[in-house]
């Protein structure tokens, strides 16, 4: 994709649809943009919620986010508008082919849309990538999956 469909995309807010490589050159464009972008690792997150405590971590809502999609929806708003031209987020390996997340993640990328729908109401940016991570690889036979808020984080 080149730079000049890249900043078009970045401009009109929404899903820009890009690869792993891509997402240093985005950042950069988003910051000549003057818009905040912000990397969301999901690929631990196993549960709504997870996904939701990984967005609350990357972009550091306040303490008292109601961890369901009307919170979020609200939080990533109010986030837009505390930022100079807007905020671009990075969601990381968000694993929505699997069974246990795939109806939430489209929830939250739904609210996603919302989010972009409302900056541009207001004059401002919101956008956001998804790396598909397809399915959590099975756990090992007797080993449970790390838990999500562990030291590798």
């Amino acid at each position: 994709m080149s730079q000049a469909k890249l900043q078009a995309l970045l401009q009109s807010g929404g899903l820009i649809e890009a690869t792993e490589s891509q997402q240093e050159g985005i950042f950069a464009l988003a910051q000549a943009a003057e818009i905040t972008a912000v990397t969301v690792e999901c690929d631990r997150a196993r549960s709504r919620s997870a996904v939701l405590r990984a967005i609350v971590k990357a972009v550091d809502f306040p303490e008292f986010f109601g961890n369901d999609l009307d919170a979020l929806y609200d939080c990533l708003c109010d986030t837009v508008l505390d930022q100079k031209t807007g905020l671009y987020v990075w969601f990381n390996k968000l694993h929505t082919g699997d069974p246990e997340l795939a109806e939430n993640a489209q929830a939250i990328l739904s609210v996603c849309n919302d989010v972009a729908d409302f900056a541009s109401s207001k004059g401002r940016y919101f956008g956001y990538t998804v790396i598909h991570a397809g399915k959590h690889p099975d756990p090992d036979p007797g080993v449970a999956p790390a838990p999500y808020g562990s030291v590798n984080d």
